[in-house]
């Protein structure tokens, strides 16, 4: 089996009717008088601009976010070679990150998460987030626009050791590149198998969600509330789906990330700003999350 193909600027405009090449070339102008900005392929303006529902002036800004943030979180967007790096390894080992096959009845795409090694010590918060990056990445490079996306959580097999090994740092950042940089239409927010740790876990997430995203969160003890939103169908057989084994879509993930290790080895080169050349006031990752120090580690009773 060959992974999937990156979509195509040919693809899209014949499944986006809202598309127009003249806001494509707006965004090209725009790009090339943005000294700090790398060279920016065609099909990541048209997944921005499809994700700001193909407004120009926020899509530069997500523009300028989108590529800032993959400069200055070295934690998720650097080292990110699966065949190299041990810590990759184990993150894959850990937990589970997939898109799942099929989607909603408006045509949502779902993106799902658990773990698969239920040992906290084991769990690097850092190197799950990015390898959660790595699996969006790959997927919205080869899936291309969709009319929406859906964040699934499954905390099957969380404990309350997990939770100390969350870091607001981290999280503060992930939850910045979900609502200010990621290309997606976003539209749900959901976890399933939650057990009373979330009420912690949203204790420390919640300072760093915008209105929007609590608005989207939903919180299910059992599947016939997610059913409302999601077919069950879709879900891996082990979460009380029928779309495959938990361990198929591992080893999907895992093949499909080692067959993009050049795309990612080049992003690390290309796909970042030149805070040197950026017009008016240069930024660093102190003035745009604050002061991590300003953190402190989570009281666990």
């Amino acid at each position: 089996m060959t992974s999937k193909k990156f979509i195509t600027l040919e693809e899209e405009f014949k499944k986006n009717q809202e598309l127009k090449e003249s806001d494509l070339e707006s965004l090209r102008e725009w790009s090339k008088k943005q000294p700090h900005l790398p060279k920016i392929p065609d099909i990541d303006l048209v997944l921005v601009l499809h994700s700001n529902y193909y407004s120009i002036e926020p899509t530069k800004r997500t523009i300028d976010n989108y590529y800032t943030m993959r400069t200055h979180v070295p934690e998720f967007f650097t080292n990110r070679d699966v065949k190299k790096s041990k810590e990759l390894q184990k993150a894959l080992n850990v937990s589970l990150s997939t898109p799942l096959k099929g989607a909603t009845n408006e045509g949502y795409k779902v993106i799902y998460s658990r773990l698969l090694d239920f040992e906290p010590s084991h769990f690097v918060h850092a190197d799950a987030v990015k390898v959660y990056t790595m699996v969006l990445d790959m997927w919205l490079h080869t899936e291309g626009t969709v009319p929406g996306h859906i964040i699934l959580i499954d905390m099957y097999g969380a404990v309350m050791g997990h939770v100390g090994r969350l870091n607001p740092a981290i999280a503060k950042k992930c939850l910045f590149y979900l609502q200010d940089a990621l290309p997606v239409r976003l539209k749900q927010l959901h976890v399933m198998n939650a057990s009373p740790i979330i009420d912690i876990m949203l204790a420390m997430m919640k300072p760093f969600m915008k209105k929007e995203l609590l608005d989207m969160l939903h919180i299910h003890t059992t599947l016939d509330t997610l059913e409302k939103f999601i077919p069950l169908d879709i879900l891996p057989n082990e979460s009380g789906g029928k779309s495959g084994p938990l361990l198929e879509y591992y080893d999907e993930r895992k093949k499909i990330l080692k067959e993009y290790r050049d795309w990612f080895a080049d992003d690390e080169v290309h796909g970042r700003v030149q805070e040197a050349l950026r017009p008016g006031k240069s930024k660093n990752a102190g003035e745009i999350f604050g002061v991590e120090g300003s953190f402190k580690k989570l009281d666990i009773d």
